[in-house]
């Protein structure tokens, strides 16, 4: 028999969960997940299901597959946040809150293939078992497992960090970052070297907006303005340079590259994503950060 509308309204929730991650997006996912139901609503009679919430994953999965696809046939490039409706901007990120989704690995799931996506998602983040990830992207077992490790590589930090070079460096910026999130200016001004500077483009900038700012208490001012992009930042590796990037929904909208010298933030240059930007995870994570 087919499956019910309250077995299906128990399982939405994990089904919305599964394909936020594969697609990215809080509107897309809601159209994946209902148009799963109306595949499941008019299936032809069938056997009992043992497990519905189990048969509805893999028809989303499979629904998720096909726009992934689709989207590589017509050769769309992963949105920036400045290309998304605000609306859809503001559902992705409270979706992302909401669940405590990595900012960075949303970024970094654009990197995959369709089928790597699919099988990573499936059975590192929801521990799918590999023969239903086979049966979603219509292959074998071994392929299956192959396109999740391959993602696993393609996630991983840009190298291993052996040496860890500029650890200490890292540690000021991540301070730094801590604070300004918090709009903790007397921090900030601790941590800002007096003849600090910052640069930033300025598209980034309100109407009128000095694009270099220069001194620790003008920079943590006008930081404490920014807090809640701040907030949606996340640290990555950009084009090989360790770099925080401002993520809203998990979408690329700028970098922020901080430089530090004598145990002070030196300096802080702002710069708008790029459709030709390269995310890697950071290279002093001996994990991925998720």
């Amino acid at each position: 028999m087919p499956i019910t509308a309250e077995e299906f309204e128990t399982a939405r929730p994990r089904l919305l969960s599964v394909a936020h991650r594969m697609l990215g997006s809080a509107q897309d996912a809601q159209d994946a997940v209902q148009t799963a139901w109306l595949r499941a609503a008019t299936a032809r009679s069938s056997p009992s299901i043992e497990n519905p919430a189990a048969w509805l994953t893999t028809v989303t999965a499979r629904v998720c597959l096909d726009e992934l696809r689709a989207r590589r046939r017509r050769n769309e490039a992963p949105l920036l946040a400045d290309a998304v409706p605000a609306a859809d901007l503001a559902a992705d990120e409270a979706l992302l809150r909401t669940e405590d989704v990595s900012r960075a690995l949303m970024v970094l799931l654009d990197r995959l293939t369709p089928p790597q996506r699919v099988a990573y998602v499936l059975h590192d983040l929801f521990s799918t078992p590999f023969d239903r990830i086979a049966d979603v992207l219509g292959a074998t077992v071994p392929s299956a497992k192959q396109h999740a490790s391959r993602a696993r590589r393609r996630l991983a930090p840009a190298r291993p960090d052996a040496e860890e070079t500029g650890r200490a460096d890292q540690q000021i910026v991540d301070a730094f970052m801590a604070a300004a999130r918090t709009g903790d200016t007397r921090r900030m001004i601790h941590l800002l070297a007096p003849d600090s500077v910052r640069d930033a483009e300025a598209a980034l900038l309100p109407h009128g907006g000095r694009t270099t700012v220069s001194g620790a208490d003008d920079i943590a001012a006008e930081t404490a303005q920014f807090r809640d992009r701040i907030r949606a930042a996340c640290r990555l590796t950009v084009n090989g340079r360790p770099m925080y990037v401002i993520a809203p929904g998990g979408r690329p909208f700028a970098t922020i590259e901080i430089s530090a010298a004598g145990e002070q933030v030196s300096r802080i240059t702002l710069r708008l994503a790029r459709a030709g930007d390269r995310f890697q995870a950071p290279r002093v994570l001996r994990q991925l950060p998720w």
